[in-house]
């Protein structure tokens, strides 16, 4: 561990040094992490201790949606929503002209919302909606706590496309982290008795795909997340009209781990968010995505269920050109709405361990099975450190796709940041060298040069 926190430390170092001054946003991001790993944002301490700072982040965040689309502003000043969804719901429009860039994210169309699901997400022309809880009811301090439609007795989320994809929660992650940050290999144990949520994926969305879905359980965490995504990919290019919501059960941890996800990759394809560059949309999303999504970084840490470090680490499992949506472009605008419902109408809508209490997640154990890229496969590489300047970085970046740069830019701005700030926590030694990958992973993450053991 302490070889990866000192490839970290001169990769953060030596990533400064070539760049001279950093730009405002990188030192943002510093300061945004900082503030996230020190406490969890909730809507109603906006204005508290800390205020200042969460103003700044949320205004941070407005000016880059404010870059490339007009949109309105849900207020949730006090929380009235949810205590842990931003003071600021952004609801996309439009795809803005020049001149409207100027002026978006004046319009704050809504003064109280409260709530009825259906009318809402039918306002919002939703047509998908995946689930990512692995039970069909959750059973809280001994009472039954849901917050799957699937399960609805009434059958009034019929007019929707349902689809349950059980995906782990995050006391999983302890094991990603336990195990040197790999998630190869690393396979959940479906078999525990509170699990009871199947795979359901409608015939039709799945014959495009080439997936054997019928093998979820055996797929390891990199195999599971990247055919979940490649679902996800495929709803949201699948049709003009309508819309996908993904959702899990509080919805700060498996839910902002596939938003993220989903919003670099069609970044990554030019498709939205166009005029931001890598560091800025990488402060999108830590910011909007996760931190003012409620996100308890803090807590999460403490337990080692390090799914936000899972997440941006990910990236590079994405890069290839199977995972682009560019052969389906669509540049999408959002239909007429139904003339029985307006926004006026919103705005009168009122609103891991088991016996956690900052968490409804679950409780898991897992199954270990020999894979290649698991442990006990892995091959060595003396790494040496080198300023991470224009030439190494433009060696390092020569042979990729416009895809994969970006991708890796974006992963290798939050590794060095995350690094300088939040740091990875000690494991305990490891003979499966596991720990080298990892420290292989910064070193080529944040540009430094690997040589082969053969060359010292």
């Amino acid at each position: 561990m302490a070889g990866a926190r000192a490839a970290a430390a001169a990769a953060s170092a030596g990533s400064s040094a070539s760049s001279g001054n950093q730009p405002p946003q990188e030192l943002g991001l510093g300061e945004l992490l900082e503030e996230f790993s020190r406490t969890q944002y909730r809507a109603k301490d906006g204005s508290g201790t800390g205020g200042s700072k969460v103003e700044r982040i949320e205004k941070r965040c407005l000016e880059l949606f404010g870059r490339d689309y007009c949109f309105s502003v849900i207020p949730n000043t006090n929380g009235d929503i949810c205590g842990h969804y931003p003071r600021h719901i952004v609801f996309l429009e439009y795809e803005s002209s020049e001149k409207e860039k100027d002026t978006s994210g004046d319009t704050h169309l809504f003064d109280k919302v409260r709530g009825y699901d259906i009318k809402l997400l039918r306002y919002l022309s939703v047509k998908y909606i995946c689930d990512l809880m692995v039970e069909n009811k959750k059973v809280k301090f001994g009472m039954n706590v849901t917050s799957s439609e699937k399960v609805d007795k009434a059958q009034r989320y019929a007019d929707f496309t349902l689809l349950s994809i059980p995906y782990p929660g995050c006391e999983f992650f302890k094991e990603y982290k336990d195990r040197d940050y790999m998630a190869e290999g690393l396979i959940f144990n479906w078999k525990q008795d509170y699990v009871d949520a199947p795979l359901s994926i409608p015939d039709f969305l799945t014959h495009s795909l080439n997936i054997d879905w019928s093998q979820y359980q055996c797929w390891d965490l990199v195999q599971q997340t990247q055919n979940y995504l490649k679902l996800l990919l495929s709803l949201v290019n699948s049709d003009d009209d309508s819309g996908l919501l993904v959702h899990c059960i509080s919805g700060w941890d498996r839910t902002p781990l596939f938003i993220s996800l989903l919003r670099l990759s069609l970044w990554a394809d030019g498709l939205i968010h166009t005029s931001l560059k890598p560091t800025e949309i990488l402060y999108l999303t830590v910011a909007y995505d996760w931190f003012l999504f409620g996100h308890m970084l803090v807590d999460r840490l403490s337990k080692g269920e390090e799914i936000f470090f899972f997440c941006f680490n990910f990236l590079k499992h994405i890069t290839s050109e199977e995972f682009s949506a560019l052969k389906t472009q669509r540049r999408k605008s959002l239909p007429a709405r139904d003339g029985g419902f307006t926004l006026e109408d919103i705005c009168m809508l009122r609103r891991k361990d088991r016996g956690s209490t900052t968490s409804l997640g679950s409780d898991f154990s897992l199954v270990m099975e020999s894979s290649p890229g698991a442990t006990g496969s892995f091959t060595y590489e003396a790494v040496e450190l080198v300023p991470a300047g224009a030439p190494t970085q433009a060696a390092w970046l020569a042979a990729l796709s416009d895809r994969e740069t970006r991708l890796q830019e974006v992963r290798s701005a939050f590794l060095a940041a995350y690094s300088s700030t939040v740091g990875l926590r000690a494991v305990a030694p490891s003979p499966s060298g596991a720990i080298g990958g990892l420290l292989e992973q910064f070193a080529r993450g944040v540009g430094l040069r690997s040589i082969s053991s053969n060359a010292l």
